[in-house]
């Protein structure tokens, strides 16, 4: 196993491409990181996680991965030894009312990186998949070996695509690359768009909580440094080709996970019970066997723990301390 040296990272002002930026450079690799800073969620937020990563190591640059000609050059320029790939536009619920833009971020923007991966080859790419992959899937937990293939959202689907396209340059040109299915990451620094800052605030400005299919849903809550350990472990194993879960192997009820954000934030939640929201799934479980074996960890914060942390930040940040 060794480090990567000169490390690109896609979407570095995002939630886990900061925080995986950050521990790169705390290490003492290189860092290049790009990002559109585009305006699905407030830009101010991605601008105040950049400057978390002022570092004599750290360069940012703001590019858009669906521009091939401003990728190439960067690539050229560079020559990043590793490629982690957190680009792309998320969110489950957005992809039903605006398709177009994960097709250009989700597909466009990665087969351009794949492109620039196959003319000058870093030592690994690892690019962020999702659990949405697994849809409807009603077996429990999910696992990599399982089929994939009815996806619910045209985010899952952008994201099981990249899944074959990054298997295809690996056979084709000797790409070697890994997908990581990231389930329900939260924690300090995280998306606007969800649940913890959505019923933080909701909870601290007095306002319901939209609780969907009636709050019967489950779901695997990673913390967001159990997310960074993980990826950072498989980027340094370099493999052909391979998938990895990278959850928590504990779901938690909609319910509980309510409750426990009521405990951190020392504040009762309203609650508006609403039918299942279209796109969405009753329960997410991962299987986390696969990258126990391959790099020797797997996802372990408690719930409380994590969403205590999560909640010290919400606080102090948007001003509720």
């Amino acid at each position: 196993m060794s480090k990567p040296g000169k490390v690109l990272v896609t979407g570095v002002a995002g939630f886990i491409g900061m925080h995986c930026a950050q521990r790169l450079l705390a290490r003492g690799d290189k860092v290049i990181g790009i990002d559109n800073l585009n305006d699905y969620y407030p830009v101010k937020l991605k601008r105040d996680r950049l400057k978390l990563l002022k570092h004599k190591d750290f360069r940012f640059q703001q590019l858009d991965v669906a521009h091939p000609g401003a990728l190439e050059k960067l690539f050229r320029k560079e020559k990043p030894r590793a490629v982690l790939h957190l680009a792309a536009q998320a969110g489950v619920r957005y992809s039903l009312e605006n398709p177009a833009a994960y097709v250009q971020a989700n597909l466009v923007g990665f087969g351009n990186l794949l492109e620039c991966c196959r003319r000058h080859p870093p030592k690994h790419l690892v690019f962020a998949s999702s659990s949405s992959v697994y849809g409807s899937n009603t077996k429990l937990p999910w696992s990599e070996t399982d089929n994939v293939d009815h996806p619910v959202s045209v985010y899952a689907a952008t994201k099981k695509s990249n899944e074959l396209m990054a298997h295809v340059y690996s056979h084709l040109y000797g790409l070697r690359t890994t997908g990581l299915r990231y389930f329900t990451v939260y924690g300090p620094w995280g998306r606007p768009d969800m649940s913890p800052v959505l019923f933080a605030r909701a909870i601290m400005q007095g306002k319901p909580i939209a609780v969907f299919n009636r709050g019967d849903m489950q779901r695997d809550f990673t913390y967001i440094d159990d997310v960074v350990t993980g990826t950072l472990r498989v980027l340094d194993r370099p493999a052909p080709y391979a998938v990895y879960n990278i959850g928590n192997h504990t779901p938690v009820a909609l319910p509980d996970y309510i409750r426990t954000l009521e405990r951190a934030l020392g504040k009762k939640a309203k609650l508006k019970m609403l039918p299942m929201q279209p796109g969405d799934v009753k329960a997410t479980y991962a299987d986390t066997r696969a990258l126990r074996k391959a790099v020797g960890f797997a996802p372990a914060t408690p719930l409380q723990a994590g969403l205590e942390r999560f909640a010290t930040w919400f606080k102090q940040y948007y001003g509720y301390a």
